[in-house]
């Protein structure tokens, strides 16, 4: 799953940004003891539900309404904590490189891996709310 002209080095910096930024917030916070995950699940549930609906209407990753349930799946992420645009990215290839990750999101519709994966790299260029990145900002 590459990102385009922005090439592997990317991928590489959202994967370490994803493991460095939540291995901070899991020491932070107890494994994350504050999530209700119930609720979580639920609300995923519901949300990867949504999308599927979409999914097969043929909605693109960019359109709006996918945009919107993008923010919900980041605000939902943003529970445990909050993410920088590369750490979110990170979490979008997680979900395809992860055998166990794919075949839980590609439950719901097989292609919801890709195109959440997709959605989600949209959202990062042009979406609000992240967390400053490791780069940026040391202490975050």
């Amino acid at each position: 799953m590459g990102t385009g002209a922005v090439g592997n080095n990317y991928e590489d910096e959202c994967r370490r940004s994803l493991a460095e930024e939540q291995t901070k917030s899991l020491a932070g916070t107890n494994n994350w003891e504050h999530v209700d995950r119930e609720r979580v699940h639920q609300d995923w549930d519901v949300l990867y539900r949504e999308i599927t609906t979409f999914l097969d209407s043929g909605s693109l990753p960019g359109d709006r309404k996918i945009q919107e349930l993008v923010r919900r799946h980041f605000d939902i992420v943003s529970r445990f904590y909050t993410p920088s645009r590369e750490a979110y990215v990170g979490m979008s290839l997680f979900y395809a490189e992860d055998e166990a990750m794919r075949a839980f999101h590609d439950s719901y519709h097989p292609g919801l891996v890709e195109f959440l994966g997709a959605a989600i790299k949209v959202f990062a260029e042009q979406g609000s709310g992240f967390a400053p990145s490791a780069g940026a900002d040391a202490s975050v």
